[in-house]
């Protein structure tokens, strides 16, 4: 079939090797290891080590400011790179020396440094693991490859906590950071089985092959114009000042009504969600696919407003840990369609990890308002008011998609 000039050439499927299909499934699986080392434990360790809180804050904003200004950026990089492999490789590597420098120099300057270099590392890995899918199955099949994905990056999530917090109470905090350094070693072993020859890299950046080139279609003002990316960078925004802020809030309410099993209790508010990811993302990616996005959104957001409608009218303890149920389902969708929406609507523009990277800066910035929004609401007006005004937000979200976002879904 002859290409219409200036026009998307039609796609053919993509059929990656076992081999190449394993090896991103294991990187995604040791990667969440990796990245799992340097949740919640860099403040206990640096607490071992006599820090002071105001500078573990410092330490720990470090990665927030990055992760919020270093997404365009990052996105910006993978695109113009012409091997996502090698950025991936270089990110965990680097990650790896930040875990290093943690556990044998837990001093101000070499954490300082440790924190920004994994801050930096982190902010291209992302979407190198998203251009790295897309380029693998290409646009009709990411939706699933996504999905396979999201149930790696929970299994590896759900394992590293349990051997990290295991390594941290038997032998000692820093060696959490040693197991970090040492996981990061498998991760490249495994980024090293996926076939570089397997990776369609135009794909990868979300462009196609025209006849004529057409400077609107591929240029970064025409992609930052586009509703649907405007509309959907805003629900997200929304979507995260709803979320962010509702499983600190509510292990807050937990330590003041059951203050004997409350790390029992918010360890089960954890492991239940990613649980579900784990069951349900593959079939998020299928159904993205036989129904369209917005169904799929409208179902995330819809969960997003009951969990938090009942975590305000909810008082026992334990059955507050069965509305996390609720975040395993937001969870399980949105790790499928943030990615898949924004390959659908960065397609053949060139750009596709850029757009990534707005949409991660919305994110960012909602997670950013939403834990002091929702602490100030709680400390002047109770917890309950609290979860009701993020299940406002969230039921907000849900009239952006329900209204004005459009179906992103593209066919054979």
């Amino acid at each position: 079939m002859p290409l219409v000039p200036g026009q998307p050439s039609p796609e053919e499927p993509r059929m990656p090797s076992r081999e190449s299909q394993r090896g991103l499934d294991w990187f995604i699986f040791f990667l969440a290891d990796v990245q799992t080392g340097f949740g919640p434990f860099i403040a206990v360790y640096l607490t071992t080590q006599k820090w002071t809180q105001v500078e573990i804050g410092f330490v720990l904003s470090i990665g927030g400011i990055i992760g919020l200004l270093g997404q365009v950026p990052g996105g910006a990089i993978v695109d113009a790179a012409r091997s996502e492999r090698v950025v991936a490789g270089w990110a965990v590597a680097a990650i790896g020396a930040a875990a290093l420098a943690y556990a044998l120099w837990p001093i101000f300057p070499v954490v300082t440094l440790a924190a920004t270099l994994h801050a930096l590392a982190s902010c291209v890995l992302g979407p190198a693991i998203a251009a790295i899918s897309l380029g693998l199955v290409g646009p009709l099949a990411i939706g699933e490859r996504l999905g396979r994905n999201a149930r790696f990056a929970s299994l590896g999530s759900g394992s590293a906590a349990a051997l990290m917090g295991a390594c941290g109470y038997f032998l000692s905090s820093r060696s959490v950071f040693l197991v970090t350094f040492l996981l990061a070693i498998p991760t490249l072993l495994s980024l090293a089985r996926i076939r570089e020859r397997e990776i369609d890299i135009a794909q990868a950046h979300g462009e196609v092959k025209r006849e004529i080139p057409d400077k609107r279609a591929t240029s970064i003002v025409g992609l930052v114009r586009q509703r649907s990316l405007l509309i959907f960078a805003g629900a997200m925004m929304l979507f995260q000042l709803a979320n962010a802020a509702m499983l600190p809030l509510m292990a807050g309410v937990v330590t003041t009504r059951s203050s004997q099993w409350a790390p029992v209790l918010i360890a089960a508010c954890i492991i239940v969600p990613q649980a579900i990811v784990a069951l349900c993302s593959p079939s998020v990616g299928r159904k993205a696919q036989a129904w369209g996005r917005r169904p799929l959104l409208l179902i995330a957001f819809a969960s997003l407003v009951i969990r938090g409608l009942l975590f305000a009218t909810v008082r026992d303890p334990y059955l507050l840990v069965m509305v996390q149920i609720f975040d395993g389902i937001t969870a399980a969708i949105f790790s499928v369609m943030v990615p898949l929406i924004v390959a659908d609507v960065a397609f053949g523009s060139g750009h596709f990890n850029l757009a990534q990277g707005i949409v991660g800066t919305a994110v960012g910035i909602g997670a950013s308002l939403s834990t002091v929004l929702a602490g100030y609401v709680s400390d002047k007006l109770g917890s309950s008011t609290a979860f009701m005004g993020l299940a406002g937000v969230a039921a907000l979200g849900l009239f952006v998609i329900w209204l004005v976002m459009p179906e992103t879904r593209r066919r054979a």
